[in-house]
């Protein structure tokens, strides 16, 4: 972090089981080596209430802590009224988290979808066999009998991304062994009707793509910023009706697209457009109109101007070429004045570069490449590095709830706090 020029940092609230109140950050970089890193910078408890002043300086107040306020390019936060004001509060780029735009889309077009009647007979079923230990031996055993795996019933939960699609799976793979459980039982439980598991299959297909985007947005070992945009023209391309789909179908799709829309305006579009045009895998912009692709190379060859020359990273040695090989390149020229300056063509050079393949890492594409853009790089290195989500910093809140717990509930707030960091630290180092 030391050697860094740029930083991204993540942020989000937390309460203990003593019903405290934590702000956890985490920060993250490209380094020289074009390897991505992430770990906590700190778990602090917060005395006041959640203002949006009161955020913005507790922020600022780890930036400074860490001495890296001046290099910071964004800070990323769940979409809570208050960490939008502090982000605009704040005098870097704010991206609100992705992964919550795209739940929160899916809460919508659940009520919008019309399958709130299948979705209340599954909860049910599944608190039945989830309050019970009698009730989920019996289950097992029917389980193993059809030669299934023994698996527990899932309960969704509103806070919890893709709980919905995980309790539909497994309601209904375990079709027949609840049917069969159920009947050797008293209860006054309703299991779903055909028409129901019907309407479910196909909830369940639209949930997988957005099951798989949400956690491919939340990685923190890999690039994300730059498959935002690719994975959101995905949703789109999934939620498309057409005219085969029943009216359920249709309504879901709609609030769904509906949704997504109004929220994608608020995720910082510009940067998350420039850091798809710098990763080689996605720089054809093909998830972008026709008509937004050249302004975003306008705004990186404008990046790519105001750069200031790139500091030569610790370990990194780019020798100068002989003088007399130099000297060949310039025979023929005409004058040196017409000649375009390095800054001029880098981008337009980059535009012609073969894609990148999907599987290709992109910060290898760029290690192999460094030399050859310059300044480019170092942007690379800035956007590459942003996250799309706060699930790193929601990581962080889940290890400080197995070192916060009841029987530690009376840990100093100095100490929870370097607990949390010590232990996501050396988690990192193995």
């Amino acid at each position: 972090m030391v050697e860094s020029r740029c930083v991204a940092l993540t942020g989000d609230h937390w309460t203990s089981v003593n019903n405290d109140n934590y702000l956890g950050v985490t920060v993250h970089l490209i380094d020289a080596s074009w390897e991505l890193h992430s770990f906590a910078l700190g778990v602090m408890k917060t005395e006041e209430r959640h203002f949006a002043e009161a955020c913005a300086r507790q922020f600022l107040d780890v930036a400074n802590q860490w001495g890296i306020a001046d290099k910071i390019s964004t800070i990323g936060t769940d979409s809570a009224p208050n960490m939008v004001a502090a982000g605009r509060i704040l005098p870097f780029e704010h991206l609100p988290c992705v992964a919550h735009v795209v739940q929160r889309a899916i809460v919508m077009s659940l009520r919008e979808g019309g399958f709130d009647g299948a979705l209340a007979k599954c909860r049910k079923v599944v608190g039945h066999f989830k309050h019970s230990p009698a009730n989920s031996d019996e289950l097992n055993v029917q389980q193993a009998s059809l030669g299934q795996v023994q698996e527990p019933l899932v309960q969704d939960v509103p806070t919890r991304w893709n709980s919905t699609l995980e309790m539909i799976k497994r309601v209904m793979r375990n079709r027949d062994a609840l049917y069969t459980t159920l009947s050797q039982q008293k209860h006054n439980l309703a299991l779903p009707t055909n028409a129901e598991y019907e309407k479910l299959a196909k909830l369940e297909k639209l949930l997988e793509p957005c099951r798989y985007i949400t956690e491919l947005l939340g990685g923190d070992r890999y690039v994300s910023c730059s498959v935002v945009l690719p994975g959101l023209c995905h949703l789109q391309h999934v939620m498309k009706i057409s005219d085969d789909d029943p009216a359920y179908i249709v309504r879901f799709k709609a609030a769904f697209t509906k949704d997504l829309n109004q929220r994608s305006e608020k995720i910082n579009l510009e940067w998350l457009k420039v850091a798809t045009a710098l990763d080689p895998r996605f720089k054809d912009l093909k998830c972008l109109p026709r008509a937004e692709r050249e302004p975003v190379w306008a705004k990186l060859s404008e990046l790519v101007k105001r750069e200031e020359p790139a500091l030569q990273p610790l370990g990194e040695k780019n020798p100068e070429p002989p003088k007399k090989k130099t000297a060949l390149l310039l025979m023929g020229s005409d004058s040196e004045s017409d000649e375009e300056t390095p800054e001029d063509n880098t981008v337009e050079r980059y535009k012609v570069e073969p894609s990148a393949s999907l599987d290709q890492c992109p910060l290898k594409w760029w290690s192999d490449h460094t030399a050859v853009y310059g300044k480019m790089a170092h942007i690379a290195r800035k956007y590459l590095g942003t996250p799309a989500t706060t699930v790193p910093c929601e990581r962080l809140f889940s290890l400080a709830g197995h070192i916060v717990q009841k029987r530690r509930s009376s840990l100093s707030p100095e100490n929870v706090n370097k607990l949390v960091c010590l232990s996501d630290w050396w988690k990192k180092e193995k």
